[in-house]
C-alpha cells in the first residue's frame, strides 16, 4: 500500500445506510480493523436500533446540502452505499438547497433503471471530491464464496436449472431489470423485476398453491447475479437468511448465487436454515463473478 492510500483508508469512513442490519455489519467490520466509521442513516429507511451503535447522522434523503456538509464536517471523503432502499419517486422529495443545485442531474439520472439511477448518484458525490467504493472493498468476506454453503448439493437437473438462470440473466443484463430468476426444469418460473426477491419467490408459491405450475415441490431453483457491467459499487445483490425462507415457501429446490458477486448477510444463518428446510445454497461461477 503507497503511503497516499496507506493515509486515506486511516480517514472516517462514510456508510450512507438504507435498511436492514447488513450497514451494521459493514460498520462493525472496518471498525474492527481500525478505521473510522461514521453512519449516515437515511431517514425513513435505516433502523435506528443498527445505527445507535456508532457514530451517525441521521439525514433525510434528498438533502444533499446537509449530507454533503456533514460530510465535510467528520473529515469523510470515502463513501459506501448499503442497505434497503425502495426507489422513490423524484416528486415526492422534499429538496434542500445543495439538491436544488445538482436538480437537473437528480432528474436525468431518473431516467432509466436502477443501475442508471445509483451510478448517476455516484457521479454527482465525485464531482464534489467523494470517491464512491463498493462493501465489498471495505469488507471483502462479505461476498459469497464458491461451493455449497452447507451440505445439501443440487442435482444434475438443478445443475441445468441454474447454468439457464444464469444465461438468462447475462441476456436481460441490458436491459437493467432484476438480479435474480427462478427456473425450474429448464422452464423460466418467475423473472425478478421492481417488487424484489422475496416478493418474486411469493409469486412462485402463489403460483404453485393455485395450481398454475404442475411441477411438484423440490423442482426449481433460484439463481442470482449482478448484471453483466453493473456498477459494483452499489445495489450488489444480497441474500439473506429471509432470503432461504421465501425458497422453502416456494417449494424450489435451493438457490444458486454468482459467487464473488453476491453479497451474504448473515452466512452461517443462511447455512444453518438451509439445513433445516431441506434446501441447497451454494455460491457458482457466472459472468463477472469476480469482485
Amino acid at each position: 500500500m503507497t503511503a497516499a492510500a496507506a493515509a486515506r483508508a486511516s480517514e472516517p469512513l462514510a456508510l450512507v445506510c438504507g435498511g436492514g442490519r447488513l450497514p451494521g455489519d459493514i460498520a462493525a467490520k472496518v471498525a474492527a480493523t481500525g478505521r473510522p466509521v461514521v453512519l449516515f442513516a437515511l431517514t425513513g429507511w435505516a433502523d435506528p436500533a443498527v445505527v445507535e451503535r456508532f457514530r451517525h447522522h441521521w439525514v433525510p434523503l434528498a438533502r444533499y446540502g446537509a449530507f454533503r456538509r456533514l460530510m465535510r464536517q467528520e473529515g469523510c471523503r470515502d463513501v459506501v452505499v448499503i442497505g434497503g432502499l425502495t426507489r422513490p419517486s423524484p416528486f415526492g422529495l422534499r429538496l434542500d438547497w445543495g439538491t436544488v443545485q445538482v436538480l437537473p442531474k437528480v432528474l436525468r439520472a431518473f431516467r432509466g433503471g436502477d443501475d442508471h439511477l445509483l451510478s448517476s448518484v455516484g457521479k454527482i458525490l465525485e464531482a464534489d471530491g467523494f470517491r464512491l467504493l463498493g462493501a465489498h472493498e471495505v469488507a471483502p468476506d462479505i461476498l459469497a464464496p464458491a461451493g455449497l454453503f452447507g451440505t445439501r448439493a443440487p442435482t444434475a437437473r438443478d445443475d441445468a436449472d441454474i447454468a439457464l438462470g444464469l444465461r438468462l440473466l447475462a441476456a436481460t443484463s441490458p436491459f437493467d431489470v432484476g438480479q435474480a430468476v427462478v427456473v425450474g426444469d429448464r422452464y423460466v418460473f418467475a423473472v425478478e423485476a421492481a417488487e424484489g426477491t422475496d416478493r418474486m419467490l411469493a409469486r412462485v408459491a402463489e403460483l404453485r398453491e393455485a395450481g398454475r405450475l404442475k411441477m411438484p415441490r423440490g423442482v426449481g431453483v433460484l439463481v442470482k447475479a449482478p448484471k453483466i457491467g453493473q456498477d459494483r459499487r452499489f445495489d450488489l445483490p444480497t441474500i439473506g437468511p429471509q432470503t432461504v425462507d421465501c425458497v422453502a415457501r416456494a417449494g424450489l429446490a435451493g438457490l444458486a448465487v454468482a459467487a464473488g458477486g453476491v453479497i451474504l448477510a448473515e452466512p452461517q444463518e443462511i447455512a444453518r436454515r438451509a439445513e433445516a428446510a431441506g434446501v441447497f445454497a451454494m455460491g457458482v461461477s457466472a459472468p463477472e463473478a469476480s469482485p
